[in-house]
């Protein structure tokens, strides 16, 4: 499997722990719900969630739905680690892999419901594609993707953009982002709480306007991609999608 640079959800690995506490002042508790409900997942469906981060999405299927396969995928070694030690608390299930959404470790076809939470503005605009196409490779005929993203860019605007810079400044003061600075730069922008917790590193996202998810998801070979609603949390107006395999 191919190795990609990745940046940790709160910028600096040793914030991870708060990472749940800044995901719920940010709102983001209610979008898990409304997006494990638009998947319909049913009793003996198997679920993957690409960056699934500390687990947060992925707890949830489990209590809705106990007897579905779970399992998620994720690049930080770290979050993953903490979405092991939640589930072992909790008493369930989820199989849990380091990994990345343009190369995932998973078979062909071997997924029912792909799920998708404030994922996919952390990827570089060119290698979305090849994310999506990632996840129609392992979703079964009939199987389904379903995805929740901000509407813009979090650090282009209010509050998002303030804590980014907080984020920011507290990743340029710690040494080991120092250190890491005398070798090759690093993308740290934009990694914040707006995020799951899966941020990708590969820069290269830009500011402008971007293509639509519904077309991206389209050129990844998804049949019936559209928009199923819209939503609002305090990291700012989100949407949600879905297509078909």
């Amino acid at each position: 499997m191919t190795t990609h640079a990745h940046t940790p959800a709160l910028v600096i690995s040793r914030l991870l722990p708060g990472y749940d506490t800044v995901a719920r002042l940010g709102g983001a508790v209610p979008m898990y719900w409304r997006l494990l409900a638009q998947a319909g997942i049913g009793p003996r469906d198997r679920v993957l969630e690409i960056g699934c981060g500390t687990g947060n999405v992925l707890l949830r299927a489990t209590e809705a739905v106990p007897t579905a396969t779970v399992r998620g995928v994720d690049p930080d070694p770290e979050a993953v680690a903490m979405a092991r030690r939640k589930a072992a608390e909790a008493g369930v299930e989820l199989e849990l892999q380091v990994g990345v959404a343009e190369d995932l470790p998973l078979d062909d076809g071997s997924v029912d419901r792909v799920l998708s939470s404030l994922m996919l503005h952390h990827i570089a605009a060119d290698a979305r594609v090849a994310a999506l196409r990632e996840a129609h490779r392992v979703l079964a005929p009939g199987g389904s993707l379903h995805l929740v993203d901000l509407d813009h860019d979090p650090r282009t605007g209010g509050r998002m953009r303030t804590v980014n810079r907080v984020l920011s400044l507290l990743a340029r003061l710690d040494p080991a982002h120092r250190r890491s600075r005398h070798g090759a730069r690093r993308d740290h922008g934009g990694h914040g709480p707006g995020g799951h917790g899966h941020g990708h590193g590969h820069g290269g996202h830009g500011h402008g306007a971007q293509q639509p998810v519904p077309e991206l998801l389209a050129a990844a070979g998804f049949t019936d991609a559209t928009v199923v609603g819209y939503g609002t949390t305090r990291m700012g107006p989100v949407t949600y999608y879905r297509a078909e395999r």
